[in-house]
C-alpha cells in the first residue's frame, strides 16, 4: 500500500532531538546563573550617562534603486521579445511559422509536443506565463528557432524543471553534449544521426536548453548537413548573455 510509505517519509522528532533541546536550554540557564554569581562578588560599576553623543548621518537618502539596466526584473517583466538575439543579416525571417508577432500562445506551444493535451495540462500546472520566439532560415535547409518561455513560479522553480525535463529527453538520443558556460546546468546537444523521412532530405538537429530566473531558453537548429558544435554553442551563449 502507498500510505505507509508516504507516512514513513515524515519522521517523528525523536528522543535524541528532545534531549539536545533540553541540554541547550539547561546550558543557557546554567550560563545565566554563573553570570549572576560572578557579578555578585564584584564592586558595583558606575552606569554611563543616558545622554549619548549624536551620530553623524550618512550622506544621501539611503540606498539608491537599481537602474533598469541593472534590475533584471525590469527587463524580464517588459517586452520579452526584446531579449531575443537578432537574426543574422541576410537570413529570412520565419518567426510567423512559430507564433504571432513574436509571441507563442499556450495552445500553440503545447501543440509542439508529441502529446499536446498532456502538455497543455502540464504547462497549466507549471504556471506558464508567456513565450516569445524568433526564427530564421539561411540557405535552403538551415533553420534556427529560439524560444524564451516564462513561468510565474509562485509555487516552484518551473523554468528549471522544464529545462531538466528537456535535458532528460535528450538522453534518449545518441548525442554529443557540452555545458553552456555561465549557466550552471545549461546544456547544448548535437545529435549524431539525422532524422530520416520518406520524400525528405535527412535532417540533422542540435538543441540547447538553459534557464535563468523564471525564464527557460530553448534553441533548435536544423540542417540537412551535420551541425557544428560552435554553431549551437555560439547561439546559446549569446542568448543567455541577454538574460
Amino acid at each position: 500500500m502507498e500510505e505507509p510509505a508516504a507516512a514513513a517519509r515524515v519522521r517523528r522528532r525523536g528522543r535524541t532531538t528532545v534531549l539536545i533541546a533540553t541540554a541547550a536550554v539547561l546550558g543557557v540557564v546554567a550560563g545565566t546563573c554563573a553570570g549572576y554569581l560572578i557579578q555578585a562578588d564584584r564592586e558595583p560599576t558606575e552606569l554611563p550617562s543616558l545622554s549619548q553623543p549624536s551620530l553623524p548621518q550618512a550622506e544621501g537618502n539611503g540606498p539608491q534603486p537599481l537602474s533598469a539596466a541593472q534590475d533584471r526584473r525590469v527587463r524580464t517583466d517588459g517586452d520579452l521579445r526584446k531579449l531575443l538575439i537578432k537574426r543574422p543579416g541576410g537570413a529570412r525571417d520565419i518567426t510567423s511559422a512559430e507564433g504571432v508577432d513574436g509571441w507563442v500562445g499556450l495552445d500553440t506551444y503545447a501543440d509542439g509536443y508529441t502529446e499536446p493535451t498532456a502538455a497543455y495540462s502540464t504547462l497549466i500546472d507549471d504556471e506558464f506565463r508567456r513565450a516569445a520566439v524568433t526564427a530564421w532560415q539561411t540557405g535552403g535547409t538551415h533553420s534556427v528557432v529560439i524560444r524564451l518561455v516564462q513561468y510565474r513560479q509562485e509555487e516552484r522553480l518551473a523554468a528549471r524543471e522544464r529545462v531538466e525535463g528537456e535535458q532528460y529527453g535528450e538522453a534518449e538520443y545518441d548525442t554529443d553534449s557540452w555545458a553552456v558556460p555561465g549557466t550552471g546546468d545549461g546544456m547544448a546537444y548535437v545529435r549524431k544521426q539525422p532524422e530520416n523521412k520518406a520524400g525528405y532530405l535527412p535532417m540533422y538537429t542540435a538543441e540547447a536548453h538553459a534557464w535563468r530566473g523564471d525564464i527557460a531558453m530553448q534553441i533548435f537548429v536544423n540542417d540537412s548537413r551535420p551541425i557544428a558544435k560552435a554553431k549551437i554553442m555560439d547561439l546559446a551563449e549569446r542568448q543567455m548573455e541577454r538574460l
